[in-house]
């Protein structure tokens, strides 16, 4: 049977959303592992937990829909953690690779923005406001965390340029040494 109406859009967008957020769930502890910038790191720890807050509002957006989660592989967000596990992989050091890690990253928060953003509308619509709202609390945390790492590259970057890795080998020289 064809499916032909936004409700049925609007599930199998969420269930795209809530398999993205499970991709990501998996994801985040690997970049955190692989930065070089103590920040970095921390924002990424930082944001698992926010994404599996994101996963427990689209959970609760199912359960009050009486459907299920699961159901649908997310293709696009497959493809943006096989290009940032590739860039992990890269021959980089210190702050080239985190502005590298950072720029995987932020491809990952557009493409969230942009889908939250389309759902937070498609609940709107069908008058759903709970629903709207959930989303809307989810978007405005990937916005901030896009804004995070909008900040943390202009710092790493300018280093990255200059090779003055100073600051970051610092911390991961303290953290080799057990103090972390």
């Amino acid at each position: 049977m064809k499916e032909n109406n936004l409700k049925e859009l609007y599930l199998d967008e969420l269930r795209d959303l809530f398999d993205s957020e499970q991709q990501l769930i998996k994801a985040l502890p690997k970049m955190a592992k692989a930065a070089t910038s103590d920040d970095l790191r921390d924002g990424f720890e930082e944001h698992l937990e926010q994404t599996k807050e994101h996963a427990r509002r689209l959970e609760q957006i199912f359960e009050s829909m009486g459907e299920a989660p699961k159901g649908k592989k997310c293709k696009g967000m497959a493809g943006l953690i096989s290009e940032g596990s590739q860039m992990l992989g890269e021959d980089f050091d210190g702050e080239v690779k985190d502005a590298g890690i950072i720029s995987a990253a932020q491809r990952v928060e557009h493409y969230e923005i942009a889908a939250y953003g389309t759902v937070r509308d498609f609940a709107n619509l069908m008058g759903d406001s709970e629903a709207a709202s959930l989303l809307e609390q989810t978007l405005n945390e990937e916005k901030e965390t896009d804004r995070k790492l909008t900040e943390l590259s202009g710092q790493i970057n300018p280093m990255a340029l200059h090779g003055d890795g100073s600051a970051h080998r610092t911390g991961r020289a303290a953290r080799a040494g057990g103090s972390r």
